[in-house]
């Protein structure tokens, strides 16, 4: 007689050039889906729970950029499994205690339905909770780049905004963002992928760098 063992199936976590996980969920400022943002990039962060001092401190950073990411067509859009209840008296302390209007919804998801689908769950936690994670999806809704911190470490939000103007320009302009690099500095040029290429690359000025690292003003 065969024994069969069952194994559940491990849910696939998204990755960088996935298209993005679609949902519906209710918010903070109702019910919204993510193809509601098509045609739109999207920074799709969790935090681990309302209420907390790191998770405040984060949104009342991201609330102040909330015009900046405006500005490059981002829309912000918050997350933890927490209930709507607790978001929306989470938002309005933020704006009682200090002094600052959350601008962007808050998905309210306690089924935990949208956090599985993309791996939003921390493994290690006694209680079910959410790591910080942020996903930019472009406006194509495939998923450009992800970000994991840990519970105790706040992100930052202007290397967030940075990583958002890198992959806007690197589209704008087939170019890559080196290391450090910010709006206005030199970007760099796609390497030859031949021989050909590089004889051609050897004809240019490369002065200061060489066949394979091109750098150049937009």
């Amino acid at each position: 007689m065969s024994t069969e063992i069952e194994t559940q199936a491990t849910p696939t976590l998204p990755k960088i050039g996935d298209p993005a996980p679609q949902f519906t969920a209710k918010t903070t400022q109702g019910e919204v889906s993510l193809s509601d943002y098509k045609g739109k990039w999207v920074l799709l962060f969790s935090h681990p729970a309302d209420f907390t001092p790191v998770c405040t401190t984060e949104f009342i950073a991201f609330a102040k950029q909330n015009d900046e990411f405006a500005k490059r067509d981002v829309q912000l859009l918050g997350l933890s499994i927490d209930s709507l209840p607790a978001h929306l008296a989470w938002v309005n302390n933020i704006r009682e205690k200090m002094g600052v209007e959350v601008p962007f919804p808050v998905i309210a998801d306690l089924s935990t339905a949208v956090a599985q689908k993309y791996g939003m769950i921390h493994p290690e936690a006694s209680e079910t909770t959410t790591v910080r994670c942020v996903f930019v999806i472009d406006d194509k809704q495939v998923i450009r780049a992800i970000i994991y911190y840990p519970l105790n470490v706040g992100r930052n939000i202007d290397e967030v905004l940075r990583l958002v103007d890198a992959l806007q320009t690197a589209d704008k302009h087939a170019v890559a963002a080196p290391a450090n690099w910010r709006p206005g500095e030199e970007v760099v040029e796609p390497a030859p992928q031949n021989d050909a290429g590089v004889k051609e690359r050897l004809k240019e000025n490369t002065e200061g760098t060489d066949w394979y690292l091109k750098k150049k003003k937009l």
